[in-house]
């Protein structure tokens, strides 16, 4: 068996079989692992959440800011954007199923055995894999219940910015889902996580670093991937792969292979798309 990860999909399904075409995906043997926003931006949602749906147990898939997004879109809590690329997955004959699906998908997976983790963008540093698998079930929970209108209702907003055990309700529901799919960069004194600086390492102002670059993170000793940082593109280290490289945008998708004794990297080139702005 082959244990793949592949970057933002974004609704680019035939970028996707492309992808998987490549490395040569052996749906009877292999396993796939997303990052998360299988949808928005690209033109065919419902066919990407269609097909990883069907692989049943063959697939792993986190949620991301746009499979969020398109939920709450989907229980009325707000409306689409101008950029907003959801219509065929909103009028599927199979709507209601291929959004229980993605609802019902975790916001943080951890393979005891691998010791790798899938995140769709990162984790504060005060969390260790242990207490990020708590925290992902705390949400995951709400999501799975009654409440889970009220929660997207909440769920917009950049406060608060840092961790606390001691926040309740909507903010601390808040935090926890900007953690999981939208970290980018951290104030590494505190912790504090930034939501206005959206480009590469580099062009952050001092002293906000990249989530993972702080000393300090618990998280440390785990192998971590994750994506939605597009201008972060590839990038890996000894304990972190970074795989969005921005194929909504016309760059690439990407694949990592976890399975073996080395990261391979594999990546199709996106046409530019028309159906959004640049």
């Amino acid at each position: 068996m082959a244990r793949y990860a592949i970057g933002d999909v974004q609704g680019c399904f035939d970028s996707l079989r492309a992808l998987l075409e490549q490395i040569g995906f052996d749906r009877a043997r292999d396993e796939l692992w997303f990052t998360g926003d299988l949808v928005n931006r690209g033109p065919r949602s419902a066919d990407v959440v269609r097909f990883v749906k069907g692989l049943g147990e063959r697939a792993v898939c986190v949620l991301g800011n746009h499979d969020l997004h398109l939920l709450a879109i989907a229980s009325g809590a707000t409306t689409r954007g101008p950029r907003d690329t959801l219509t065929d997955l909103l009028e599927a004959t199979d709507r209601e199923e291929l959004l229980a699906w993605l609802a019902s998908r975790p916001l943080f997976h951890r393979d005891a055995v691998s010791g790798h983790a899938l995140v769709h963008a990162g984790l504060p540093p005060q969390w260790d894999p242990d207490r990020a698998t708590a925290l992902a079930a705390e949400a995951q929970a709400v999501l799975a219940g009654s409440g889970v209108r009220e929660l997207f209702q909440h769920m917009y907003g950049d406060e608060p910015r840092c961790w606390d055990e001691r926040l309740t309700g909507w903010e601390r529901l808040r935090f926890i889902v900007n953690a999981f799919t939208r970290i980018r960069f951290c104030e590494p004194a505190t912790g504090a996580l930034d939501f206005a600086n959206k480009g590469p390492p580099g062009s952050q102002p001092e002293p906000l670093c990249p989530w993972f670059e702080i000393p300090w993170r618990k998280s440390r000793g785990a192998h971590l991937v994750f994506g939605h940082w597009s201008m972060l593109d590839l990038y890996w280290s000894d304990d972190v792969t970074a795989i969005d490289t921005g194929c909504a945008w016309g760059r690439r998708l990407t694949a990592v292979r976890l399975s073996g004794d080395e990261r391979r990297f594999y990546s199709v080139p996106c046409p530019g798309n028309p159906w959004i702005d640049p």
